[in-house]
């Protein structure tokens, strides 16, 4: 059975539907030697190539699955790194049947949280703004935090690459020098939480996600550790 190009390589993680229409308006993919149009049907006999490197078409008719990941500090959330890191997909089970697609990524200073699943196109529903799906932060700030910082938190912040803002702010214990937060988001903009943060002139210094929509990491799940999510949790992140 073909598929549109679009939708079976999104399905398979290679990138969104729009990338992947990108990539076909500039005439980078290719269909059996020949540059795909949008809308091209393809199956898996079919040879496809991008920037001329072969892209192996997987049979996708296996069951969703989702897993979810508890990262630690010093991992990083890419497959490869030139400096050696150490990366969250060692420590993923081995998948017989396509590849894990991370959903969204944490960076290498903070731990908690992630989802990786073996369908990119339910990978790219989850990060996707439309959907609207809450995370849930806590974090550590040095820095002496004032009602105007918060409130501004709230009200929306312009960043570089546009408005954000947390949708809740709860206050947490408090030192001699920092205090504890727990903030939720609506999406998912790269060091979002430390930038807000950064914003108002306050520092970052442990960052922890513990929820994702309403999937909660659960205590019992130590660093380094995953588990293969249930059809009722899969339901629970809130996806429409």
């Amino acid at each position: 059975m073909k598929e549109r190009i679009q939708k079976i390589l999104s399905r398979q993680g290679i990138a969104s539907r729009r990338k992947i229409e990108n990539l076909v308006k500039q005439g980078r993919v290719q269909i059996n030697g020949q540059k795909a149009i949008l809308g091209s049907l393809v199956s898996k006999k079919d040879l496809v190539k991008i920037d001329g490197k072969k892209i192996e078409l997987l049979k996708l008719d296996f069951p969703l699955r989702v897993l979810m990941y508890h990262k630690k500090i010093g991992e990083i959330s890419s497959t490869q790194d030139p400096q050696g890191r150490t990366s969250i997909f060692g420590s993923l089970p081995n998948i017989s049947r396509g590849r894990w697609v991370s959903v969204g990524r944490l960076d290498i200073n903070t731990s908690g949280l992630m989802l990786f699943t073996n369908n990119g196109e339910f990978a790219n529903k989850l990060m996707h703004p439309s959907s609207n799906i809450e995370r849930e932060y806590v974090a550590r700030i040095q820095g002496k935090v004032e009602e105007r910082h918060l409130n501004n938190l709230l009200e929306g912040v312009n960043l570089e690459d546009g408005i954000a803002k947390f949708s809740d702010i709860q206050e947490g214990r408090k030192g001699r020098s920092n205090q504890w937060f727990a903030m939720v988001l609506s999406e998912g903009k790269t060091r979002e939480v430390r930038r807000l943060w950064e914003s108002q002139g306050l520092k970052v210094s442990r960052l922890k996600r513990v929820r994702y929509g309403g999937l909660f990491l659960p205590v019992s799940l130590r660093q380094g550790y995953h588990k293969e999510l249930t059809n009722k949790e899969i339901l629970s992140i809130g996806l429409q």
